[in-house]
């Protein structure tokens, strides 16, 4: 006898609970009962019905409801936060009652009244992602809203989202009314972020901010062009040059918002990613800047392209990776043992591997600032793709196309940077014709707020692209 048939068709999702439900439930479980019971009687069932949504199933703080569309779903959610913002204006920050909504588009199965698949949990896992009173919503609910809702939605990248296979793009929506995070924009200083394709189809993201010349900051390591705008790490050093001016950021392929998943790393895939990028953007000829990795990358896009170049800056870089600089096969094994780390224990919370990174990156951080360089590796890339970055920058070797920049070049270095030798940054000014070499004091390979040559360095950056 045959079996009965599965019903499957596409959905889309929404998940919601109360962001802290524990916590309240200690402080006044009665109450706590009590008025989400009533927020759900008076406001979520009418909104759901009004929207055409079915409620699948509610199972203590949490709700899940299926709608025909996502323009549905989302409009639902929307109308809800906001309202529920209004309802928690006079309410103690320590006692409101407020929601998380995920929504993705998937395919479902049904059984009985039930519901089940990926496209189900992977809005569960959009919700715990969520900003308290906030939406977060999957690249599939994005695209079929875009343009058709009011609304701003900002890119969040690739989340690796708990029993999720995949990484999953995800968008927050930004809700009038409702308290969230989202990006700082000090001195009332915008950014906008957009997409293009590279030649191979890898999706690209990049931020312009500010105003005055144009300014371009070579893609390296562990970027995220909307985390760093609002990190504590390194928001300091690109809302000053912001200030100055128009500085246009961009992800590496395999980082922040640009595609994770990608066949080809490689330097003449990053020197084409600048093409593409500058491009887009519309920018002629700029200043281009280099930090750690991106000095070899940017020194090879300045050699094909010195009429596109105005100005060249290079800070914490090399011409010759760690591979290829050295001497003996001790020095060889202990750079690829860093490598193996890497791959093993890339955003683990572990205390030895977090310090082992900090101690060689910024020596001299907060403890805040060394949390945000844990959370920063979580939300960049993926430890294979961390790894396999890492692997061919070490092996990098741009040292003959040296001589072949002809653009007025700065070349900064920490004298005790435990990332990148002061004699690398040397070989780079020595290389570079008519470079000029200033020798910044520290350790931190980070430009730290609180580092007294951080100023320095930024003054040096202002004074040369501006020289005539």
């Amino acid at each position: 006898m045959a079996g009965a048939r599965t019903e499957r068709r596409l959905a889309a999702i929404l998940a919601a609970d109360v962001a802290g439900y524990s916590r309240l439930m200690g402080l006044d479980e009665e109450g706590t009962l009590a008025t989400l019971k009533r927020h759900r009687r008076d406001l979520l069932d009418p909104k759901f019905a009004e929207h055409r949504g079915r409620v699948v199933k509610t199972t203590g703080d949490g709700t899940l409801v299926e709608f025909a569309s996502a323009l549905d779903a989302v409009h639902c959610a929307v109308d809800i936060q906001r309202a529920m913002a209004e309802r928690n204006a006079n309410i103690p920050q320590d006692r409101r009652v407020a929601f998380r909504i995920g929504i993705n588009i998937g395919d479902i199965i049904f059984d009985a009244d039930d519901i089940y698949g990926d496209g189900v949990n992977i809005a569960a896992r959009l919700e715990g992602i969520a900003e308290t009173g906030g939406i977060c919503i999957s690249r599939q609910a994005f695209d079929q809203i875009e343009g058709k809702l009011h609304l701003t939605c900002r890119p969040l990248g690739p989340q690796k989202l708990k029993n999720i296979s995949k990484s999953v793009e995800a968008y927050a929506i930004a809700i009038e009314g409702v308290d969230s995070t989202g990006p700082i924009d000090p001195d009332n200083i915008k950014l906008k972020v957009n997409y293009c394709r590279a030649r191979d189809g890898v999706r690209l993201a990049y931020a312009i901010a500010g105003h005055g010349p144009p300014l371009v900051k070579t893609a390296n390591w562990m970027n995220h062009v909307e985390y760093d705008w609002e990190s504590s790490i390194m928001r300091h050093f690109f809302v000053t040059l912001a200030r100055d001016f128009t500085l246009l950021r961009y992800d590496a392929r395999g980082n922040g918002l640009s595609d994770w998943d990608v066949e080809d790393v490689s330097l003449d895939a990053w020197v084409s990613d600048i093409e593409t990028v500058v491009d887009a953007a519309g920018f002629d000829r700029f200043a281009l800047l280099g930090a750690s990795q991106g000095c070899a990358i940017s020194v090879a896009y300045a050699a094909r392209h010195p009429e596109r170049v105005s100005r060249l800056v290079l800070y914490g870089g090399f011409a010759r990776g760690a591979y290829r600089r050295a001497k003996n096969e001790l020095e060889l094994q202990k750079a690829k043992a860093l490598g193996t780390l890497i791959r093993t224990g890339w955003g683990e919370e572990t205390p030895a591997f977090r310090q082992l990174f900090s101690s060689l990156f910024m020596p001299g951080g907060t403890p805040d600032q060394l949390q945000k360089f844990a959370e920063r590796q979580r939300k960049t890339t993926t430890p294979e793709c961390a790894y396999r970055y890492f692997e061919t920058t070490r092996s990098l070797d741009v040292s003959e196309l040296l001589t072949k920049v002809t653009v007025p070049t700065l070349v900064m270095h920490k004298r005790d940077d435990q990332v990148q030798p002061f004699d690398a940054g040397r070989e780079l000014a020595v290389g570079i014709p008519g470079a000029r070499f200033v020798a910044l004091q520290g350790q931190n390979h980070f430009p730290l707020e609180q580092d007294p040559e951080t100023e320095r360095m930024l003054e040096e950056i202002r004074l040369f692209l501006k020289e005539r």
